[in-house]
């Protein structure tokens, strides 16, 4: 197949630029992401809705990735608990060569084909759940074998891929191609490719949440208390909604723990 994604830069001699133009032409090619990302919207409304059913349904969410794409994964997925108040088993991402390759490249952990389905089994994925395949290229083996063997075993999945017709998008129900053109710096996909899958993911996990009910009118409601930062916003989203002082309405949050339970126990 041919890769897009390994296509020659639109600009050459880039060591010859100044620091300008590298900036420049670098915010210019960023400028393409969101139009090619927007033309994807039907299928990632496909698949928001999917995963919606399958988390009502008892199921999870599986994100599995390999380098720059796996990482994205991992930043989706564990800021959703602090985020949403979701439960950690929800949404699950897995990176080629285990927690160590979220800080250092794991050599050849994406290269073997059986790995990612292995390490699927290690959470006992099933029907219920559906898994998001995330690697620009779509050639990755240790995503494409792990969707090729969760079709095989009737587990629902989708991919975010950069290349057009990739083995990735043939083993998926819902296959997101978003075709950002050749990289700044040749083949350097942690550059737009990741950016338009970063974007994605935000997409995906934020509608899934608002439509789960983990947000009330536009604040999360269901965030966890982990700072001081979070515990001011609980109190300013409790000061408007119930029309309470700030004294009152730190004390009503201290006690119940969360905006949400203020709002449900609250008795003027």
């Amino acid at each position: 197949m041919k890769k897009i994604t390994e296509s020659s830069s639109d600009y050459n001699e880039l060591d010859q630029m100044s620091v300008l133009d590298l900036l420049k032409n670098i915010n210019q090619e960023d400028e393409k992401v969101s139009a090619s990302v927007g033309l994807q919207i039907p299928k990632i409304k496909e698949l928001v809705e999917l995963i919606i059913y399958k988390i009502n349904n008892g199921g999870r969410l599986f994100y599995i990735g390999a380098g720059t794409s796996g990482r994205l994964g991992v930043v989706d997925a564990s800021e959703c608990p602090p985020t949403f108040g979701v439960d950690h088993d929800v949404i699950i991402a897995l990176i080629a060569g285990g927690d160590n390759a979220i800080r250092k490249a794991v050599e050849f952990a994406e290269d073997d084909y059986k790995l990612g389905w292995k390490n699927l089994t290690s959470y006992s994925v099933n029907s219920k759940d559906i898994v998001i395949g995330i690697a620009a290229s779509g050639t990755t083996p240790y995503v494409v074998g792990a969707l090729d063997m969760c079709q095989k075993e009737g587990v629902s999945t989708a991919c975010i891929v950069c290349n057009n017709n990739s083995p990735l998008a043939s083993f998926s129900d819902i296959p997101i191609e978003v075709i950002v053109g050749p990289e700044f710096v040749t083949g350097s996909t942690r550059m737009k490719s990741g950016t338009a899958q970063k974007l994605i993911l935000n997409m995906i996990s934020t509608s899934v949440m608002i439509k789960l009910g983990r947000v009330k009118g536009n604040k999360m409601i269901d965030m966890q208390l982990a700072n001081n930062k979070l515990v001011e916003r609980g109190i300013t989203m409790l000061v408007n909604e119930l029309s309470i002082d700030i004294e009152k309405a730190k004390s009503l949050l201290l006690k119940f723990g969360s905006v949400r339970n203020v709002i449900e126990n609250y008795d003027e």
